[in-house]
């Protein structure tokens, strides 16, 4: 009898799914373990999670910060986690064989868009302009992640050379770069807001901007393995819903204090709130802000593997940027509004 019941709720959820409409929020929220970079760009999963959309969506989220890269998609690949906020670079490189943690990720896919990196070149007060960077040592994650490579770019136009006129040093995440420049022990990072408007408040300069010289670019996406996915596409879908009415509820004038005030409540204690004020300006602005809808933005994500090619490991050549997404997810969630 218990196996009939079972059937026919499967039956009748496949239905569900299949005539577009909305599929039953299991009675047990379900488990979904997400690891993500520490920062203000988490604002969208820090909102789910206080006013209960992870819930409403039939998810009981677990988020765990990395300290690195490698950490992160190793734990990805490895199964200890189900999907990683993480640089869409990080995605090519480990389908590619080319990921820092010497492990592959064949099946691993971005499902969901989430920003365009918000990415800073941040020098110390004594370092004016990029120009000042010769003869200095700059900090990376890793120098094989996309991040590291927007690095080389900016540089590369600015006519610095790798090893010729600078040098780089592994530091870990956002955060322990961001710590590292503070004790002065690099000239300079790429640092993603609110990292860079904290850094300005101590004197500390903006040499750069991401989208200003690259123009599109794909930054932080939502990952998983494929293979898992297609076993739970009503997690996957749920939190593409959670995560994306947070970014809607952030839009909304009407709810700015509250999003400052939760904003806040998981910053590091000492965050100002003048700095809370420019991240709101900056990671809502109505152009270059939260992606709306989970958007993957395809020619930012093409510029990601054209970095790659140039400055990845060479012999090898990368598939086209649309092989490593998969909207399948993305589209099943926004139909299930």
């Amino acid at each position: 009898m218990k196996r009939r019941t079972a059937i026919a709720v499967a039956v009748a959820m496949l239905g569900a799914g299949c005539a577009g409409l909305p599929v039953p929020v299991p009675a047990t929220p379900e488990p979904l373990r997400v690891i993500v970079f520490p920062g203000g760009f988490n604002w969208p999963i820090w909102v789910a999670q206080q006013r209960g959309y992870f819930g409403q969506q039939g998810l009981a989220v677990q988020v765990t910060p990395t300290p690195n890269s490698t950490f992160q998609l190793k734990g990805l690949i490895h199964g200890e986690f189900d999907l990683a906020m993480t640089a869409i670079d990080n995605v090519i490189a480990y389908r590619e064989g080319q990921g820092e943690a010497g492990v592959d990720g064949p099946d691993l896919v971005a499902v969901m868009g989430a920003d365009n990196g918000f990415l800073r070149l941040v020098g110390a007060p004594d370092i004016a302009s990029i120009a000042d960077l010769r003869g200095k040592t700059l900090s990376v994650d890793a120098l094989t992640t996309g991040y590291a490579f927007v690095l080389l770019e900016m540089l590369d136009r600015n006519g610095l050379k790798l090893d010729r006129d600078y040098r780089t040093e592994r530091a870990g995440g956002v955060s322990q770069r961001y710590q590292a420049l503070l004790q002065r022990k690099h000239a300079g990072t790429m640092l993603i807001t609110p990292f860079d408007v904290n850094a300005a408040e101590q004197g500390f300069k903006t040499l750069g901007r991401a989208n200003e010289v690259l123009g599109e670019y794909q930054g932080l996406v939502a990952a998983v393995r494929q293979s898992w996915a297609r076993e739970n596409p009503r997690r996957v879908s749920a939190y593409i819903r959670a995560f994306t009415d947070s970014v809607e509820w952030l839009y909304d004038p009407k709810n700015k204090d509250e999003a400052i005030r939760i904003y806040l409540g998981n910053m590091p204690q000492g965050t100002s709130a003048q700095s809370a004020e420019v991240a709101y300006r900056v990671l809502l602005d109505v152009k270059d802000g939260f992606y709306r809808q989970g958007r993957l933005n395809m020619q930012g994500v093409e510029k990601v593997v054209q970095l790659r090619a140039k400055f990845g490991p060479q012999g090898k050549t990368l598939r086209p940027a649309a092989a490593y997404v998969d909207n399948s997810f993305l589209n099943a969630a926004m139909k299930r509004r």
